[in-house]
């Protein structure tokens, strides 16, 4: 997949925004609007280019569709600018049948402003051959952590690959072996591996130390475990919520990686790629990434690597990012499109996301691809959130981005990190309209 989606903040855009709020007015589903007999045709929108093994899969997909159907599927690979065309399509009443991006971008594109049809119909549908309703194989758990639209439906999108975040280290490493015999129960346990592997002089954690959102991550996964809520915090327009000792005990925790030089020399004057080069040459035990890094280092790690993953101990639920289709409510053949959906949701077509795309789906009996068992493992745990609990706008680059890169770059400690976030959010919200 590539590093394109790896910042799934919700971030609905001004231009975006003004366009769905001024541009395009709620209609009624357009479920009866086409149909799925033999024959006819859709038009569909895909995030992926051509050339990507996403398209790939889906390809043979929908060449199995049309020949099982005879149905014609009008593709066209958009690629990553489906996000800026799809809210004017829909205004100009030029919208796709069907089209597919993150979660983050079908709830701010479309979603959010009420264009976007609900397709529990979809779920309630018969995978073709599998004997299994849509509902029996994509868990409740991926549309349960998504915001709700304004008719109060989270089924807005339908996912077909899923994403994740972790620690990512070599299990065959033996210096991290030694350190890890098992995965640390607690962040005690984690700090002592990380002094076990500074014995050694190997360094417990690469960083691109000018990336806020992979190195907040860890933040993020501690404040949830202490209960709290990254979406909840950002949008108290008092900045009382940072009183929360949630929050000031995971700041600590990130401080004692920081304080403990427990991270890679030279992290703070860095930018990607440079450390995710050195972690996969070995010169780093951990390195937090999306689940894409696997493949993304597959060609740099020696022979005899083995990926593993934890989440930072304490953590109750790994985070998600979702990628599925959805459809305008003006498609016009939105029926032949939902027949699509539960298509290629059988696991015959599904799983070449896992042996072609290399990504890891929401259906639990196809095995993620190598190197991601264990962020699979995670995910069939009984709950997901989103990353930062989804939250949106520019609070992060106006309140805690360059706030927390000090925390983590030692120029502030993490008392000062939150009295600090907590001025800069009362102000925030003083200058939202």
């Amino acid at each position: 997949m590539g590093r394109i989606p790896s910042t799934p903040l919700r971030i609905l855009g001004a231009a975006t925004a003004a366009a769905l709020a001024l541009g395009l007015t709620a209609c009624g589903s357009s479920g009866s609007g086409g149909d799925a007999k033999s024959g006819g045709s859709f038009t569909y929108w895909s995030m992926w280019r051509e050339d990507e093994p996403q398209a790939k899969v889906l390809k043979a997909a929908i060449a199995d569709f049309t020949s099982s159907t005879g149905v014609k599927v009008n593709v066209s690979w958009s690629g990553r600018d489906i996000s800026k065309k799809i809210g004017p399509a829909i205004a100009g009443n030029q919208a796709p049948d069907l089209w597919d991006d993150s979660n983050d971008v079908i709830y701010g594109s479309t979603a959010a402003a009420g264009q976007a049809l609900d397709l529990t119909p979809v779920l309630n549908a018969q995978i073709p051959g599998d004997n299994q309703l849509v509902s029996d194989v994509i868990p409740s758990k991926y549309f349960d952590m998504l915001p709700k639209d304004p008719g109060g439906s989270d089924h807005y999108m339908v996912p077909y690959e899923v994403a994740t975040t972790g620690m990512y280290y070599n299990a065959a490493d033996p210096d991290t072996a030694a350190a890890m015999p098992n995965p640390p129960a607690d962040w005690a346990g984690l700090l002592k591996v990380c002094d076990a592997l500074k014995a050694k002089g190997k360094p417990c954690i690469a960083s691109e130390g000018e990336d806020p959102w992979t190195n907040g991550l860890y933040f993020d996964y501690l404040f949830s475990a202490g209960g709290g809520n990254v979406e909840k915090l950002s949008a108290d327009k008092s900045g009382a919520t940072w009183n929360d000792p949630a929050v000031l005990t995971a700041a600590q925790q990130v401080e004692q990686l920081v304080k403990g030089g427990y991270l890679i020399p030279g992290y703070d004057a860095t930018k990607y790629p440079a450390q995710e080069t050195n972690w996969s040459a070995g010169k780093a035990a951990f390195y937090m990434d999306g689940s894409y890094v696997t493949s993304e280092v597959a060609k740099e790690v020696p022979a005899g690597w083995k990926f593993g993953s934890l989440l930072p101990p304490g953590a109750k639920s790994p985070d998600a990012s979702l990628f599925g289709f959805a459809i305008p409510k003006k498609a016009k053949h939105a029926a032949a499109a939902e027949k699509f959906i539960a298509f290629f949701l059988q696991k015959k077509e599904l799983t070449g996301i896992s042996t072609t795309a290399l990504n890891i789906t929401p259906r639990a009996d196809i095995s993620a691809p190598p190197g991601l068992e264990d962020a699979q493992s995670t995910l069939n745990g009984p709950t997901v959130r989103l990353p930062y609990d989804g939250v949106a706008g520019d609070w992060p680059a106006k309140v805690f981005n360059q706030n927390y890169l000090d925390l983590w770059h030692g120029k502030l400690t993490a008392a000062q990190f939150v009295a600090k976030c907590k001025a800069d959010q009362v102000t925030y919200w003083q200058t939202q309209g």
